[in-house]
């Protein structure tokens, strides 16, 4: 059997960097699906993403179908004869539709009998035949909540698409594909190489964009070259790198040629809590906090990843030093506003919003969270009037302005605030644990009553929309 490798490559513009790794590998698992659907045989199916593309590679692909030998089953031998052994109107038929004579049909034995087939042998379909369909539906099929057109264009998808590719070895499949001609050309990086890159062969694919285009298209690849130049640049710095696998994903999401760069902020913001910096760094401007070797404690410097190698990095340095300032500035002035009233004082808000207009405000849902965690206090050893003050408190700190800059630290800074307030260390952490887990296998509330408030505030919820009759139908809590 001749096989060949096949490149598909969807060329496009940016394309959400949150999304592109589980849209690169559903668009794998959709070929090699449209691929067994057509009973074609291949080797291993490789996938790629860059901010610009979508790809699989599929090593030894059957260049066409196997020949297939198909048996049709006719009539019963008692009723293909007549008793002088003439074919009766049913044979004639059944070999008529089988464009032979009644002579050239064989006999079937069964248990129930004798029956009037006829073999043959269909052969296989090409593969340059079968692949635009099998591509298409790929697209179709992929996880896009929301699709778009562009142009004056019938075709739908995420994000714009303005080249293809299908090659088979080094032939170009014909086809259209995103109402884009394919083709064996593909583009390099937007700045460093924008001109077209022809490519004579599928081999080419990976080496000529890297080389020629400034693009390194294997994900994995670049996620391990990001992690290294952070981690040597934190190095540098005397520290390490901060990195959580959540944001290395997007920022390799977010660059074809990555160049690491470090900056620094004023020291004075060091005192701010770790989770306040940590989240203006990577949530907000997807940088790398940087923290000392020996210890957690955070050093002023951060490492951004560019997505172009710069005459003047430092200018790259300098603008980013601009913009997390003004950031971190805002977070000291949100810190010393909200330091100065205690916690409960924001609780006068809780009548104000609604959680649920079924179910009541956050006033009614803390007073309760609060009578149920009073009530099952006894049972996880927490004192009752602990459990009432922690519920009382528990969602006062979403009316502070740090939440509101910051709604990610919900409970992290209640309980900062809880502290600075002169209110119970172990009060203060059941605010921070109330939301754990948030997700399966995340971190369980390690403290009694940190457990005590979790389950109060989720076994209130769960009642709540239950109640109602407007029981979660997705894969995530709308209230969670």
């Amino acid at each position: 059997m001749i096989t060949k490798e096949l490149l598909i490559e969807i060329g496009t513009e940016e394309l959400p960097p949150k999304a592109l790794k589980r849209l690169a590998m559903a668009f794998a698992d959709e070929i090699q699906a449209g691929l067994d659907d057509q009973s074609l045989s291949f080797g291993e199916i490789n996938w790629y993403a860059t901010p610009r593309r979508l790809a699989v590679i599929v090593q030894d692909l059957a260049t066409s179908q196997e020949d297939r030998e198909i048996t049709r089953r006719g009539p019963a031998l008692t009723a293909a004869y007549d008793q002088d052994g003439n074919p009766t109107k049913a044979a004639e038929g059944f070999a008529r539709s089988c464009h032979v004579s009644v002579e050239k049909l064989e006999r079937l034995e069964t248990e129930k009998g004798t029956w009037l087939i006829f073999k043959s042998i269909e052969k296989g379909k090409t593969t340059a035949g079968l692949i635009p369909e099998v591509i298409n539906k790929a697209l179709n099929k992929l996880p896009i909540p929301k699709r778009m057109r562009w142009g004056n264009r019938d075709a739908e998808f995420v994000r714009p698409v303005h080249w293809s590719i299908v090659l088979l070895g080094n032939e170009v499949v014909p086809c259209s594909i995103m109402d884009t001609v394919a083709d064996n050309v593909t583009y390099g990086h937007r700045f460093h190489h924008p001109k077209p890159i022809r490519l004579r062969s599928t081999k080419d694919y990976l080496s000529k964009l890297e080389e020629k285009g400034h693009v390194i298209a294997d994900f994995e690849k670049r996620k391990t070259l990001i992690k290294t130049l952070v981690n040597r640049s934190a190095g540098r710095l005397k520290g390490n790198a901060v990195i959580e696998p959540d944001l290395l994903d997007e920022v390799t999401s977010l660059v074809e040629w990555p160049v690491a760069i470090s900056g620094s902020f004023d020291k004075q913001f060091l005192n701010l809590p770790r989770e306040v910096l940590t989240s203006s760094m990577q949530s907000h401007q997807r940088y790398f906090p940087v923290q000392k070797k020996d210890s957690h404690e955070l050093l002023n410097y951060f490492i951004t990843v560019a997505n172009i190698e710069s005459k003047d990095n430092n200018e790259i340095k300098t603008g980013n030093e601009k913009v997390i300032r003004p950031r971190l500035t805002d977070a000291e002035f949100f810190w010393k506003r909200d330091s100065s009233r205690p916690l409960s004082h924001f609780g006068v808000h809780l009548k104000d919003v609604v959680f649920q207009k079924k179910i009541g405000t956050l006033g009614d849902k803390t007073e309760r969270v609060q009578q149920l965690a009073v009530y099952m206090a006894p049972l996880l050893n927490v004192k009752k009037r602990d459990a009432g003050r922690a519920a009382e408190l528990a969602k006062c700190d979403l009316f502070t302005e740090m939440v509101g800059e910051f709604p990610e630290l919900q409970g992290v800074m209640g309980r900062y605030y809880a502290i600075q307030s002169g209110e119970d260390k172990e009060i203060a952490q059941a605010l921070d644990e109330q939301y754990m887990p948030r997700f399966a296998g995340d971190n369980v509330p390690a403290t009694n009553a940190g457990q005590l408030l979790a389950i109060a505030d989720k076994v209130d919820t769960i009642v709540g929309i239950f109640g109602i009759g407007q029981a979660p139908t997705g894969d995530r809590d709308p209230f969670g």
